[in-house]
């Protein structure tokens, strides 16, 4: 098992040599811009009104969270996906994470590179987090996520249960939360644990936080990641990937 965490854009993957995936995972920026905490209290210093904006206010979460290239994105994942098998139930699959309005883009450009495919998963959560907006509308308490594939059904390890299109959006504290959006490390696991084997390779091109490759190492599978910020990837070095075996390699 070798997993590895570039700080380096996904588009730069072959002066690195990884390995082709069985599953590539990632949580594509939102382009939010600087409405990224427009319906968080984050807005406003300590949560409060009152005390008037914080330095989150008109913010993004990050500056690459304005112009994503999912083109781009969509190219990585066809060429580091392994080829479609001669047997059943050994196709690769990738998952994106996205807002919901992202979901029929993601689609469109998924089939011009070959996945025709896809399966969209709703995640579920206990609470929102627009609470600033609670007292005016309807708010949102999920997350969502696509399934996509080329032409045979992926690898899929359901061990004799129903698995549904909807998950609870399950957490645990005793991981650091380093990003904004970072997505738990037992929902990963989940997922990871459907579409991929022990020993099989998983690739987060956008990593974050580092919390894929995290799931990814806890389950036995080889893992790479990339993330093109340095404070972020100093992060994931030192909080997140610390306790596990791992490489990290920086520019």
């Amino acid at each position: 098992m070798k997993v590895e965490l570039f700080n380096d854009h996904f588009q730069n993957f072959k002066r690195y040599g990884i390995p082709k995936a069985q599953l590539v995972i990632a949580d594509i920026p939102y382009n939010l811009a600087n409405n990224a905490y427009a319906s968080s209290p984050e807005w406003y210093n300590d949560g409060e009104i009152e005390k008037g904006e914080s330095k989150k206010a008109n913010a993004a979460f990050f500056d690459t969270d304005v112009d994503f290239r999912i083109a781009e994105y969509m190219h990585f994942c066809s060429r580091m996906l392994v080829n479609e098998p001669k047997g059943k139930g050994k196709a690769p699959a990738m998952i994106v994470f996205c807002a919901f309005q992202q979901l029929q883009m993601v689609i469109e450009y998924g089939e011009r590179y070959g996945f025709k495919h896809y399966i969209p998963l709703v995640f579920i959560k206990k609470s929102s987090a627009q609470v600033l907006k609670a007292n005016m509308k309807i708010v949102g308490a999920t997350e969502y996520a696509l399934v996509l594939y080329r032409d045979k059904l992926p690898k899929f390890n359901n061990d004799g249960m129903m698995v549904r299109n909807w998950f609870h959006w399950d957490t645990d504290n005793t991981y650091p939360k380093i990003h904004p959006t970072q997505k738990p490390v037992p929902v990963l696991k989940r997922l990871i644990e459907i579409f991929t084997d022990p020993g099989d390779v998983v690739i987060d091109p956008v990593a974050g936080s580092g919390s894929t490759l995290r799931a990814a190492c806890e389950l036995n599978r080889s893992a790479y990641g990339f993330e093109i910020k340095k404070d972020t990837f100093k992060l994931a070095n030192e909080k997140m990937l610390n306790h596990a075996e791992m490489s990290l390699l920086a520019l």
